[in-house]
């Protein structure tokens, strides 16, 4: 999960506003990836968000048909059904409890049933104004016990005068200038990069079963993405500042170089192993995130497991799909992801999602499904 104080990829992304918009890949709306067992993206919250209290009152606007929503007729909403039913408990509010009491006692629907289930129970209410969608996704590095020439990032743990969060500790450039006497393994340094980004993956030893890196604290220092200060400073071009353009700049430029990028963003987490066991990711609603299907918003100003309608458009990264216009609930959150029209589509393992994850920035509208009265 992304909770607050993790940064997610999209909030290395979140400070590319200014890139200009490049090549985009003329390519149809991409349908969600099928869910499959994935290791956990982000760390455990002390205990489960839900139910969750309410969120602030937000600005009514007049609920339309989901019919009128863009895209919906393009919609595959056979997997909308499915996902939006994995994760039916958690929409624990009474109004909702009828339609998903309809939806656990049937069984799969085909596309024409699909789209009339959500049609006959749902109306969408637009949300004022527009906003950012970034993306997420689960790495999976390989790693090393011992360290060498290549492998030489230390991936450490919670030091014991580590104070409370909020409690602030010294940063990123202060703590890689320890002797890594504690380090639970040993990474390539860009790859170490993304995975504090990313909060958690999985390690791939050359020997014995991988294990997964959990999240398990932070500095507290604030968030600080890289990407505009490597357009400002000429090393990557405008709209080229996507997670592969980053990563490729800094595994070309390891030492002094990269060290130096890497140290704009002060923030530093810490982590813990714990073993693989293959389970679905869980984001902070303590439910599997279905991949493609699944956001992560600021529960300060939204609610999890409330059903979303996202429409984005407008990509500013070369590689990216033009749109992204698909039913999705909020399972999720993220120290990066601040406001109200701002989400982060979580897009499953390895480095196909990885690749996809990183180029979106898109121009984000939402609609938040709401029961017919």
């Amino acid at each position: 999960m992304r909770v607050p104080g993790l940064i997610a990829l999209a909030g290395l992304l979140l400070v590319a506003a200014c890139a200009s918009p490049g090549a985009q890949r003329p390519a149809p709306t991409p349908p969600a990836p099928a869910t499959r067992p994935l290791p956990l993206p982000s760390p455990p919250l002390p205990g489960p968000l839900l139910p969750t209290p309410p969120a602030p009152p937000r600005p009514e606007a007049a609920a339309i048909e989901l019919g009128e929503l863009p895209g919906w007729a393009e919609e595959d909403h056979v997997a909308a059904f499915e996902g939006w039913r994995a994760i039916c408990p958690v929409r624990r509010l009474p109004a909702f409890a009828a339609a998903c009491r309809a939806a656990m006692a049937v069984d799969l629907l085909d596309a024409d049933e699909a789209r009339t289930f959500f049609e006959t129970r749902f109306l969408a209410q637009p949300l004022p104004g527009e906003g950012v969608l970034t993306g997420y996704f689960a790495p999976v590095y390989e790693a090393r016990r011992v360290p060498d020439e290549t492998f030489s990032a230390p991936l450490r743990p919670p030091p014991a005068d580590l104070p409370p969060e909020g409690g602030r500790y010294p940063d990123r450039a202060a703590i890689e200038a320890r002797p890594p006497s504690d380090a639970l393994a040993w990474l390539q340094p860009e790859d170490k990069f993304f995975l504090q980004i990313q909060g958690s993956g999985t390690l791939i030893f050359p020997e014995g079963p991988p294990e997964r890196a959990v999240f398990a604290g932070t500095n507290s220092q604030p968030f600080s993405g890289v990407a505009n200060a490597m357009r400002e400073r000429g090393l990557l071009e405008a709209g080229q500042t996507s997670a592969e353009g980053i990563r490729a700049w800094l595994a070309a430029n390891r030492g002094p170089g990269a060290a130096e990028i890497m140290a704009l963003n002060p923030r530093y987490v810490f982590f813990r192993l714990a073993k693989e066991d293959g389970l679905p990711p869980r984001g902070a609603a303590a439910v599997p995130l279905p991949p493609g299907r699944a956001i992560a918003v600021d529960l300060s100003l939204h609610t999890a497991g409330d059903v979303y309608w996202i429409d984005a458009r407008s990509p500013i990264l070369a590689g990216a799909f033009p749109t992204y216009r698909r039913l999705v609930t909020a399972l999720d959150t993220g120290g990066a992801i601040r406001g109200p029209i701002r989400a982060d589509l979580y897009l499953g393992q390895g480095a196909e999602a990885g690749l996809e994850a990183g180029r979106i920035r898109h121009v984000l509208r939402l609609y938040r499904l709401v029961p017919r009265p």
